[in-house]
């Protein structure tokens, strides 16, 4: 079992990948010449993959954080790879099911052909069909608006880490600090040891050149008055 910092990302990556692959073959297929009722069962489906895809890349963006620094900026660009990916496809939905009412009312539109061009009804349905463009509008851009917050999000995260390994790094400077000051006042203590030792030592010793001087002069003194 590969235990690497990477791996898990590397996984969700692959199934995100999987799941993409599956999407893009749903949606960018021309399907809407099929049965509408195989094409809603088909955006269903679609709905729920992307949702699964969403929640890979969310995996995948609380694994990049534990990734090493000397890499993770391969990951976090791959990371926004999967974002722009999804945001594509989640837009490639909401188009399709534009196209897909679209193309209902203009197919009850056209069964309703019998009716005359002041069909009372036929206003309804043009408000209707412009109700359908604002909300593929309004659509189009919330996406953009999530986007944007999705970048924005990425951003601040990156800028987190940036901030915290600042901090890890400050507070080794402060412990290696901490270690000199402790190392500088060994140093001074034996200083002050080795000054002292050597102040004893130079009164010892004139002690002992006072002693000899006395016996050198006790001594002589008995010679003269021997």
């Amino acid at each position: 079992m590969d235990t690497s910092p990477t791996a898990l990302f590397d996984s969700y990556e692959a199934d995100f990948r999987q799941f993409i692959e599956t999407i893009r073959e749903k949606l960018e297929t021309n399907e809407l010449e099929n049965e509408r009722k195989q094409r809603k069962t088909t955006l269903r489906r679609v709905e729920m993959e992307l949702d699964e895809a969403d929640e890979m890349v969310s995996q995948m963006e609380l694994e990049v954080a534990s990734i090493p620094q000397s890499v993770r900026s391969s990951y976090q660009t791959r990371l926004r790879s999967a974002k722009a990916d999804l945001q594509k496809y989640k837009k490639l939905l909401t188009e399709s099911r534009s196209q897909l009412a679209r193309a209902d009312l203009l197919s009850s539109s056209d069964n309703a052909g019998a009716y005359s061009s002041d069909d009372p009804y036929s206003s309804d349905r043009t408000r209707l069909l412009a109700g359908t463009t604002l909300l593929e509008q309004g659509s189009k851009r919330l996406q953009q608006s999530q986007q944007i917050a999705l970048e924005t999000e990425a951003q601040g995260a990156d800028i987190l880490m940036n901030l915290r390994g600042q901090r890890e790094q400050i507070e080794n400077s402060r412990d290696t600090l901490n270690r000199a000051d402790l190392a500088i006042d060994r140093a001074s203590s034996t200083l002050k040891q080795m000054v002292r030792r050597m102040y004893q030592q130079r009164v010892v010793t004139g002690a002992i050149i006072g002693v000899m001087l006395l016996l050198i002069i006790v001594i002589s003194w008995e010679k003269l008055a021997g």
